[in-house]
C-alpha cells in the first residue's frame, strides 16, 4: 500500500484547557511511522493502555488493513510533549463513520491520555474530535468498540458536546497473575486434583519450553500460524488467520514488540520437535495470551490448556504482572480455570441523528443474531461450513 503524501494539519482555534495545547490530525502512514518513539513513551505514561495501544501493533495493523485516505490519528501536545492520541480511521464516507485503528483483530481498543495531563487534556481531545474531525455534524459518528471498563476513552464522555450512547460489547475474561498453585486453589477439589495429575504427567513427558529471541521471532510466528491452522483444520478456523495480510501484521508487530519487551513468543518442544507455540502480549500490569498453535496429536499426550496456562501464569507472576488476560471469548478451555468475566463497552459519539441511526442498527443486528441462534441453530453450522470453504480457498491462494 503506497500512502498518499500529506502532512499533519495543525488545528485552528480550539477550546483548550491550557493555551499551549496543540492539536494535529495525522493522515498518512509516513507521518504515523514518525510518531513511534514518542507514541510508545506516551503508552508508558498512560496507565489504562494495553499492548494493543502500542505503536508497533497499530501501525502494523494499518499497513495490512488500512486504506489510502482514511487515516485520522488525532494528536495533542502540551508544551511540545505528546499527551494524547486518538488512533482512528474513516470507515464510511457518505454518512461519515469513524472507528479505531485495529478494529476486528484487537481485543482492547482505546485512546491514549498521559496520566499527568488527563484531566486537562480529555476535554481538549473531545472537542478536537468534534471540531477537527467534524463529528459535531448531524450525520457523523464515532464508534469506539472494545473499551475496557478502565479505558481512557471513558474520560471523553463528560466533555462530549453531542449525542452519546453506551452498550456492552464483547465478553472478556481474566485470571490473577499468580503461580499455578494459587490458580489451582481457585478450582473445586476434584477438578484441582485432576489438573495436578495432568501437570505431573506433563513433567514426565518432558516438554521443553523456551522464549524465542527477537532475531528468531519472524520464523516463530510463521511456525505458530502453521500450527494454528493445523489444530483448527476442519473445525471452523477463523478465515482471517490464514491470510497473508494477517501473517504479515503478526510478524511485523510481534518482532517490534518482543524487542521492546511488550510481547513474547514461546516454543514447546517434545524430544526436540516443535509441538506448540504461543504469543502473548504484555504491558506494565498485564499479560494477554493472544494466540497459540499446536500439533493435534499432542492432545493425546499432554494437557494442552494446562501447559499453556502454567507457563503464562508463571510468566505473569515472575514478572510482577497482576493480570493474566484470556481476552475475548468464552471457550470451554478457559472456563475450567474459573476466570473473572467482564464485558468491554461500546461508546457511540457524534451528531444526534447519526448516533440514533447507528445505535438502532447495532441493536437491530444484535437482536437478529440472537433470534437466529435461538430459532434457527442450523444456520450456525451452515455459516461454519462456508467459513471453512473460504478459509481453504484462501489457504490455497496464499500457498500458490
Amino acid at each position: 500500500m503506497t500512502p498518499a503524501p500529506s502532512h499533519p494539519a495543525p488545528s485552528a482555534a480550539l477550546p483548550t484547557a491550557r493555551a499551549a495545547a496543540v492539536v494535529e490530525v495525522v493522515r498518512d502512514l509516513t507521518a504515523l511511522e514518525a510518531l513511534a518513539e514518542e507514541w510508545d513513551a506516551l503508552v508508558d505514561r498512560c496507565s489504562a493502555a494495553t499492548p494493543f495501544q502500542t505503536h508497533a501493533w497499530l501501525a502494523s495493523w494499518w499497513r495490512s488493513y488500512g486504506q489510502r485516505g482514511r487515516l485520522r490519528v488525532v494528536t495533542v501536545r502540551q508544551d511540545g510533549r505528546l499527551v494524547a492520541v486518538a488512533p482512528l480511521m474513516l470507515r464510511r464516507r457518505v454518512l461519515p463513520l469513524l472507528t479505531p485503528i485495529g478494529v476486528g483483530l484487537t481485543d482492547f481498543l482505546d485512546v491514549l491520555l498521559d496520566d499527568a495531563y488527563a484531566e486537562q487534556v480529555a476535554p481538549v481531545l473531545a472537542h478536537a474530535l468534534a471540531g477537527d474531525l467534524r463529528l459535531n455534524r448531524p450525520w457523523a459518528a464515532l464508534d469506539l468498540r472494545e473499551l475496557r471498563p478502565t479505558a481512557a476513552a471513558h474520560r471523553l464522555a463528560p466533555h462530549w458536546p453531542g449525542a452519546l450512547r453506551r452498550v456492552p460489547d464483547s465478553l472478556c475474561q481474566h485470571l490473577p497473575g499468580v503461580p499455578m498453585d494459587q490458580l489451582l486453589a481457585r478450582l473445586p477439589g476434584r477438578t484441582a486434583q485432576r489438573t495436578r495429575v495432568k501437570l505431573r504427567r506433563l513433567e514426565a513427558v518432558g516438554v521443553e519450553t523456551r522464549l524465542v529471541p527477537a532475531e528468531d521471532v519472524a520464523q516463530a510466528v510463521a511456525d505458530l500460524l502453521a500450527l494454528h491452522e493445523l489444530q483448527w483444520r476442519g473445525r471452523g478456523v477463523t478465515p482471517e488467520h490464514l491470510r497473508r495480510r494477517f501473517a504479515d501484521h503478526l510478524r511485523r508487530s510481534a518482532t517490534r514488540m518482543v524487542v521492546a519487551d511488550r510481547a513474547a513468543v514461546r516454543e514447546y518442544r517434545l524430544q526436540g520437535e516443535l509441538v506448540a507455540c504461543d504469543l502473548f502480549l504484555q504491558s506494565a500490569d498485564l499479560v494477554a495470551l493472544y494466540m497459540y498453535g499446536l500439533r493435534p496429536d499432542v492432545r493425546e499426550r499432554v494437557d494442552v490448556a494446562g501447559m499453556l496456562f502454567r507457563e503464562s501464569a508463571a510468566h505473569a507472576s515472575d514478572t510482577g504482572r497482576r493480570e493474566l488476560s484470556l481476552l475475548r471469548g468464552d471457550e470451554p478451555y478457559k472456563q475450567r480455570w474459573r476466570p473473572e468475566q467482564v464485558y468491554n463497552e461500546r461508546l457511540v459519539l457524534g451528531g444526534g441523528p447519526a448516533v440514533a441511526l447507528h445505535w438502532a442498527a447495532i441493536r437491530l443486528r444484535a437482536g437478529a443474531l440472537r433470534m437466529l441462534r435461538s430459532r434457527l441453530p442450523w444456520l450456525a453450522e451452515v455459516r461454519r461450513r462456508l467459513r471453512d470453504l473460504r478459509a481453504s480457498s484462501d489457504q490455497r491462494t496464499t500457498r500458490a
